[in-house]
């Protein structure tokens, strides 16, 4: 981890958002939120911001604040602003989602929340996008570049989410309520396709070239890709706001960011087969394989959104559509890296310090990838098979989905833990002399 240190809340990060991803799935093993519910409904807002703010976005945070230094070879800008971003994040999701829950008549009227949470929450991303921002913009090369782009889109997301709390309170005026009958699927695509996926990205590239020993991606690829998909964000951001400004266009602008963000998942599927056909380890890990069943289900979403386009579906499926593009590729790609990144880190804060000087264990010491495969492939079954049930319009079946996909992430958590815990190295080699075993939440130099 060369120009980056142990960053010291990464496991607190991790586990906040491990945290909310169990909350949205009670929720929707509880018939909260979509499909029990209209897809626009106060009770689906709570189980869409639970998954997007607080379990990818915190988990990505996470994962950012440790790797970016990396990238760069930097250290962090401003690595105190990293605790009270979390509590800020915290809070104002609580925050906002009480919000939500009295919007729908489930909480006494308390509307003046939304705004109040959309305030916390832009203000801790606020932190978040300075410390990183800064960090990332002193080398904007490879994947720190997809980093800056994801950034940006961050803050698009969070302009039009915090503008959608006000409108919603009653503060917004007739432009909030113009934006708020308009802009929510600006508000998801720059969301999803933007912070998370094109984020998700640049730090795959140096995760996988890391972890597989591959060369990195030529950069002229890399850029094209790049550039691909921020084009479909800015088209979306730009566009739609003057479509919204003039009343029409905006399935025109929504068609061209699509084509543009099929042409971008592609180019970065062009990318990584190059890292998997170049890489000098020829034994994947399980984190590695895992990863594959991220990468299908991503080109999952691609089909699966050109078949319903074609067939004039997409509106009627976007919660299916959405749904495999949350938990197939993006939960499931983050889920599959929290599993290695854990037992990386984990190694280099307990066995780093005494390294050369006594016997340590391998990195693959920490984990028992027999027992923990399973839970992914429950995990991914359940994810494929809730897709499924949601065209088929199947409710009572996708809850059975959901119970599965639980039972899978339970299962995840339960072996992340233990690798944090050494529970699974042996005895001589546990903590050998000097060794100091991790704290679960947070690294402890």
């Amino acid at each position: 981890m060369i120009g980056g240190s142990l960053f010291r809340w990464t496991m607190a990060y991790f586990a906040a958002a491990l945290a909310w991803l169990l909350v949205a799935l009670a929720l929707m093993l509880g018939g909260v939120g979509y499909p029990a519910a209209d897809i626009a409904s106060p009770d689906t807002l709570v189980l869409v911001h639970a998954v997007t703010i607080g379990w990818l976005s915190l988990a990505m945070c996470g994962a950012l604040f440790q790797f970016v230094p990396v990238l760069v070879a930097k250290p962090l800008f401003a690595e105190p602003w990293a605790l009270p971003a979390l509590g800020l994040l915290t809070s104002g999701l609580v925050c906002l989602l009480a919000g939500f829950l009295a919007l729908g008549g489930r909480l006494p009227l308390a509307l003046w929340l939304l705004p109040v949470g959309a305030v916390l929450l832009v203000t801790g991303f606020t932190l978040v996008v300075v410390d990183l921002g800064l960090t990332a913009w002193l080398r904007p090369t490879g994947p720190a570049s997809f980093v800056l782009v994801g950034l940006a889109s961050l803050c698009a997301t969070a302009a039009f989410g915090s503008i959608f709390a006000f409108a919603l309170a009653g503060w917004g005026g007739s432009a909030g309520e113009a934006v708020l009958a308009s802009g929510v699927p600006l508000h998801a695509i720059a969301g999803l396709g933007g912070w998370l996926t094109l984020t998700a990205m640049g730090v795959s590239y140096r995760l996988l070239s890391m972890f597989m020993l591959s060369p990195d991606v030529n950069e002229r690829q890399s850029r094209i890709t790049l550039a691909t998909g921020a084009l479909a964000i800015a088209v979306t951001v730009a566009g739609g706001a003057l479509a919204i400004g003039l009343a029409s266009g905006m399935s025109a602008v929504l068609l061209l960011a699509g084509v543009l963000g099929l042409v971008s998942a592609a180019l970065y599927g062009r990318d990584v087969a190059g890292i998997f056909r170049n890489r000098k380890r020829r034994q994947l890990e399980l984190n590695m394989r895992i990863a594959t069943l991220s990468f299908a289900s991503l080109a999952g979403v691609a089909v699966l959104g050109v078949a319903l386009i074609a067939v004039g579906e997409l509106a009627a499926q976007v919660g299916a559509f959405t749904f495999l593009a949350v938990f197939g590729w993006l939960s499931g790609l983050v889920l599959a890296k929290l599993y290695k990144i854990v037992a990386f880190l984990t190694w280099l804060e307990t066995y780093g310090p005494v390294m050369g000087r006594t016997p340590t264990p391998r990195v693959q010491d920490l984990v028992a990838e027999g027992r923990a495969t399973k839970w992914f492939v429950i995990y991914y079954v359940a994810v494929w098979a809730g897709t499924l049930t949601l065209l088929a319009g199947e409710p009572g079946a996708f809850r059975l989905a959901v119970a599965a996909m639980t039972l899978g992430v339970a299962g995840i958590i339960r072996e992340i833990v233990r690798i944090r815990r050494l529970a699974d190295v042996a005895h001589p080699l546990r903590l050998p002399g000097g060794a100091i075993a991790p704290h679960l939440l947070f690294a402890r130099n």
